[in-house]
């Protein structure tokens, strides 16, 4: 019951005041708006120019809340504690704001005239609105030093009694380590949203303020100061005697009264086109910068002018001038003789590579069919790589039966190549030109060998396979022997003589040519196709050699 009593006389208390003030002409000013988040600790100054004074009148703190109340400094803090709300001085703290605690406030003597008002928003802890309204921007540039400060707004001074002020502790949005406020050269990473908490002791128990601040990180602009080009990548300009030269030197300027000019020993060059040589300029103006460009010209280049240094100077009012010094030079004749050297070498590596692969091709073919493993197949239909073709020689100079043997034998089992022998291959009963042919027809080549004693179709059959062997352009391999190469041509079939000429010739050598590695078999393999890719049994040349003998 007495509650409710109390209650009434606060507000007819409120009511009158609002009447007095109505009456004595003054109106409320605009109250200072103050946000505070839930269970935080919340302090308001009472302004100065309200005239308090402890030995005078004492000042009074009005509240319009859901718990409308009076207090002075009259109540003791005993008193006011439970209620978490208190004054000490000039400022009216409240330990841990509540919705209860939103509304207006005001600070006056007593006289509704000198009456200061404050408007307290209490938010909740995840309201984005709060966080929105209380953040508290700081830019700082990319490798320079940054201190963010926590701000002072609404805190307890430092003259309260029995309020220990515990430091503050920073802290950066997603990470729960604390951070330091200084950053000796910051970057970009740094850019974020930081905590900055404030602790005060009173009682025995701690009371927080929580502040948000935003760290902008921005690079560093460059400054903007005028800088010059040089006209050269050297110091040293070479030209032509007697040739027109024209050396641009160009400058970005901040101000319209930053210039470029050129200075010849010390002395300025004319900006006039009837002189021999001068400077003009051009200058293109953008948004914020503009680009000159100061021309030298000579009309003639003099020997004269070889001697003298040339000033491209650049004035600014933002800074100290700055300079380009080139001279000219005569340019140098060009010598042909490193030319001329490498010239002659080419065509001496070129000679030397020509003539030994003239000398050496048999072997560097072998060697690289060697290497690089078979170069045919059989794709083009041959059956055989060569046909063996033996004819009577009409002296004894051709190969006897075991020369014979040996050869087929080298060229079969040792270096791979499939044979068409005539008294193996050929099957009987068909005539023999047509029989030989048909070896010819399934061969890749066609090698001609003298026997001695006959052991082939005779020479007799290469009359009478002549012209089918010229229509079919058959890759022909005559072998020799020494005595039939000394012996006149006129000893020699005329249809053999006819095909020699369209083919290639190897001697055979008598012993000397057995050797499978001899140049006899060296040049006989060069001429012959590459073998086909088939695998061959092949013997050993210890072997070859124990069929020899």
């Amino acid at each position: 019951m007495w509650g409710v009593v109390v209650r009434m006389v606060k507000m007819l208390l409120v009511l009158l005041l609002l009447l007095l003030t109505l009456l004595s002409g003054a109106s409320p000013q605009k109250p200072r708006q103050i946000i505070v988040k839930a269970g935080e600790m919340v302090v308001l100054e009472c302004p100065r120019h309200i005239g308090y004074n402890h030995g005078e009148t004492k000042l009074v703190w009005t509240s319009y809340t859901r718990q409308e109340m009076y207090m002075t400094t009259d109540v003791s803090s005993v008193e006011q504690v439970p209620m978490g709300v208190f004054v000490l001085g000039r400022s009216l703290v409240i330990l841990s704001a509540s919705v209860n605690h939103q509304g207006n406030y005001s600070c006056s003597l007593g006289n509704a005239s000198s009456q200061f008002w404050f408007r307290l928003t209490v938010y909740t802890a995840q309201s984005r609105e709060y966080d929105k309204r209380t953040k508290h921007p700081v830019t700082c540039y990319t490798n320079e030093s940054c201190k963010m400060h926590c701000p002072d707004v609404n805190i307890p001074a430092a003259n309260i009694l029995n309020i220990t002020n515990n430091g503050f502790i920073w802290h950066k949005e997603g990470e729960s380590l604390p951070k330091s406020s200084y950053f000796s050269s910051v970057e970009m990473t740094d850019h974020g949203v930081y905590t900055c908490t404030r602790s005060y002791l009173y009682r025995g128990q701690m009371y927080n303020m929580t502040f948000t601040v935003e760290l902008d990180v921005k690079q560093k602009e460059p400054e903007r100061t005028a800088v010059i080009t040089s006209p050269h990548d050297s110091d040293v300009f070479d030209v032509d005697l007697g040739s027109t030269v024209v050396i641009d030197c160009k400058a970005v300027l901040y101000s319209d009264f930053d210039e470029i000019f050129w200075l010849s020993e010390g002395s300025f060059v004319e900006n006039n086109s009837s002189f021999l040589f001068f400077y003009n300029f051009t200058r293109n103006k953008h948004t914020e910068e503009t680009k000159m460009t100061a021309s030298l010209v000579f009309k003639i280049v003099l020997e004269e002018d070889l001697l003298k240094n040339y000033t491209c100077k650049l004035e600014s009012i933002s800074q100290g001038p700055s300079f380009v010094t080139i001279t000219l030079a005569q340019r140098a004749r060009p010598s042909y003789m490193s030319l001329a050297v490498g010239i002659i070498s080419i065509v001496v590596v070129m000679t030397v590579t020509l003539v030994f692969y003239v000398k050496f091709k048999i072997e560097i073919t072998l060697f690289l069919r060697d290497t690089l493993g078979c170069q045919r197949s059989s794709a083009d239909g041959k059956r055989y790589d060569a046909f063996l073709l033996y004819y009577k020689s009409d002296t004894d100079a051709g190969l006897n039966d075991c020369d014979r043997k040996h050869l087929e034998s080298v060229l079969e089992e040792l270096y791979g190549y499939s044979l068409c022998l005539y008294d193996r291959d050929v099957l009987p009963g068909k005539a023999e030109a047509e029989a030989v042919l048909d070896c010819i027809e399934q061969s890749r080549t066609v090698l001609v060998v003298p026997s001695s004693p006959d052991s082939g179709p005779g020479s007799g059959l290469l009359t009478a396979i002549h012209a089918a062997l010229v229509e079919r352009q058959t890759r022909l391999i005559f072998i020799r022997t020494e005595r039939m190469k000394v012996s006149t041509s006129g000893s020699l079939p005329e249809a053999l003589q006819l095909l020699s000429k369209a083919g290639d010739c190897v001697t055979w050598k008598g012993l000397s040519s057995t050797q499978p590695s001899s140049s006899f078999f060296k040049k006989l393999c060069y001429y012959l196709p590459a073998p086909q890719c088939e695998e061959k049994l092949r013997l050993l040349p210890q072997k070859i050699q124990d069929v020899t003998s």
